[in-house]
C-alpha cells in the first residue's frame, strides 16, 4: 500500500474519534460555563477553529480574524459577518486580528 492510501486507512480509523470528540466537547463545554467560563471560552474558541478549518480555512485562525481580513479587502461576506459580530461584541473582529 503506498503512503498516501495507508494515511487515508489512518484517516479512516480515526472516524470513531473524530465523531465522538465533538460530543464530549460539548458536554465539556456545558459543564465549564457554569464552573469554569476560562475553559469554556477555549473550548469555543476550538470550535471556531475547527469551523474555520471546515470551511477551507487555517487551523491556526478563528473565522473572526478570517473574516477581519476579508473586510479589510472588501470582500462582502467579512464585511457582513464583522458588522454582525461588532454589534455583539465592539470591536471583535479589529480584536480578533490579533488572535
Amino acid at each position: 500500500m503506498n503512503q498516501k492510501a495507508s494515511q487515508r486507512v489512518y484517516l479512516l480509523m480515526l472516524l470513531p474519534v473524530v465523531a465522538l470528540a465533538p460530543l464530549a466537547a460539548l458536554v465539556r463545554y456545558l459543564w465549564a460555563v457554569a464552573t469554569n467560563p476560562g475553559r469554556a471560552w477555549g473550548i469555543a474558541r476550538a470550535f471556531d477553529r475547527v469551523f474555520n478549518v471546515a470551511a477551507n480555512g487555517d487551523e491556526r485562525e478563528t473565522v473572526s480574524s478570517r473574516a477581519a481580513r476579508a473586510r479589510d479587502e472588501g470582500r462582502a461576506w467579512g464585511c457582513v459577518l464583522c458588522r454582525l459580530l461588532d454589534r455583539l461584541d465592539a470591536g471583535h473582529c479589529d480584536q480578533a486580528k490579533g488572535v
